[in-house]
């Protein structure tokens, strides 16, 4: 996953239901309990953890029973240690206290979401260390750990693991993604693994993907405590099976036996702000309302259909609606590569602004590059005395909407299928078109040329760009 480019935008939870959230999760509530009930007694080793005749009492404390109990409450001792809910106060007498970020868990949203965000990375980069047995043999003479001897990289495991976390929350803000559909754990690794262009995975490949997914169902099991994911393990009968030649599920109850994760909406606020951490640019649904609107057009040029809608409609909500028209209109304005598809967006956003923005509309009638879009929204509406366009307009809008679309889309489907029909409807386009006195107009024959299946019409289409982008240079 690149960071050079924006993320899909997500549509987070308020941050009060994300709190309340965080502090319901088993590895921070058992965290905070932990903190309160350490005192003067309490004893810590060198490291910070727990002294094992502890254990059991922590345990108790936290109504821990069975053989993982000890192992459990040993976890969220360490939790509390890292995000300071716990504080040494003596690290050669091993004391602890309450820290001073216990008090947070108390206090407003942002804190406690805080507070869950440092348990998250400790969990995420414990996550990502395998159950190394033999670990002291492995201690060289200068304390420092010989990876070679696990076969481990541990930096290839961390990169790994974000790698999953990220398509993830691809799959799960992206609008052809299941949203908040549960994804399958041979999907997720597969998202990894296999390289997008290929075809057929070979015995090697499927054999990485079975491999991968053994890893990540462990992984999962440490991750769904701390509130990321809800994750359905893999099946044991599965598990059990893993040393064979990999299956591939048939049904959805197959598919479902190989492990099934959702990424929680508390985990959609914790993965975007690691990604953001990480330097990627992760938009969220309402960061534009209080922005102006050249913000709103701009920002939502990479945004789908609905998020584009939602973010939009926060926007509107915050103003009163002719003055919000007349924004609108005055951002859309422009001769640069980014117009047209501000001019789209212009026109998206205005269709959810009621009559009241009438007079805006009409004041732009006869601007050189809103008068299309103007007549468009007043037709749509049966607005009266609406002046007819001119050819001229008719084919600079042509352009315009054309060059928005590619800008947004690129070749579609859709795309392909408006070109196709105004090659059919107007025999004469291409004459005309090359003379329309737009930026974008050789590069909107020259991808018609691209996209009409009929050699003879792309031919025009292409002789047509060559004459505009001539006309260009000679003005």
């Amino acid at each position: 996953m690149s960071d050079s480019s924006p993320l899909p935008p997500v549509r987070l939870r308020p941050e009060a239901e994300l709190a309340r959230a965080a502090l319901s999760t088993p590895l921070l509530s058992r965290a905070a309990r932990l903190a309160r009930w350490a005192g003067p007694d309490t004893r810590v080793d060198g490291g910070g953890s727990l002294v094992e005749e502890q254990l059991p009492a922590a345990a108790e404390l936290l109504g821990l029973t069975g053989d993982d109990a000890a192992a459990n409450a040993a976890e969220a001792w360490g939790v509390a240690v890292d995000t300071g809910l716990v504080e040494i106060t003596d690290e050669e007498a091993g004391t602890v206290a309450p820290g001073a970020d216990l008090a947070l868990l108390t206090g407003a949203p942002h804190d406690v979401l805080t507070i869950w965000l440092a348990a998250l990375d400790t969990v995420v980069a414990d996550a990502g260390v395998p159950d190394l047995e033999g670990l002291a043999a492995a201690l060289e003479e200068g304390g420092e750990i010989d990876f070679s001897t696990f076969d481990w990289d541990p930096q290839g495991e961390a990169e790994l693991l974000d790698g999953v976390l990220g398509n993830l929350y691809l799959l799960t803000a992206g609008e052809d993604g299941p949203g908040e559909s549960p994804v399958p754990l041979p999907v997720l690794a597969a998202s990894t693994i296999v390289p997008d262009d290929l075809e057929e995975p070979s015995n090697d490949v499927l054999e990485q993907v079975s491999d991968t997914m053994m890893k990540l169902d462990d992984q999962f099991r440490m991750l769904e405590p701390i509130g990321l994911v809800e994750y359905r393990p893999v099946d044991e009968e599965v598990m059990a099976g893993a040393e064979e030649e990999p299956a591939e599920p048939v049904d959805e109850d197959d598919i479902a036996r190989y492990g099934m994760v959702r990424l929680t909406p508390l985990g959609l606020y914790g993965l975007r702000a690691r990604l953001l951490e990480a330097g990627f640019e992760a938009p969220a649904v309402g960061e534009l309302a209080d922005k102006g609107a050249d913000a709103l057009l701009d920002g939502t040029a990479g945004y789908g259909e609905f998020a584009a809608r939602a973010e939009t409609e926060q926007w509107l909500g915050r103003r009163e609606p002719l003055a919000a028209a007349r924004e609108l209109l005055a951002a859309a304005r422009g001769a640069d590569a980014g117009a047209p598809l501000r001019r789209l967006r212009c026109q998206q956003a205005l269709s959810l602004v009621g009559e009241a923005a009438e007079p805006a509309l009409r004041e732009v009638l006869d601007d050189p590059e809103l008068g299309g879009l103007a007549r468009v929204w007043l037709s749509e509406r049966g607005a009266p005395d609406v002046p007819p366009p001119s050819q001229d307009l008719v084919f600079w809008l042509t352009v315009d909407t054309i060059a928005a679309q590619l800008q947004a889309e690129g070749n579609s489907e859709e795309l392909q299928a408006l070109v196709e029909g105004l090659a059919e409807q107007h025999s004469g386009f291409f004459s005309a078109a090359w003379r329309v006195e737009h930026p974008a107009t050789a590069d909107v024959l020259e991808a018609m040329g691209r996209l009409h299946p009929d050699k003879r019409v792309a031919k025009e289409a292409r002789k047509a760009a060559f004459r505009a982008r001539s006309q260009q240079q000679g003005n």
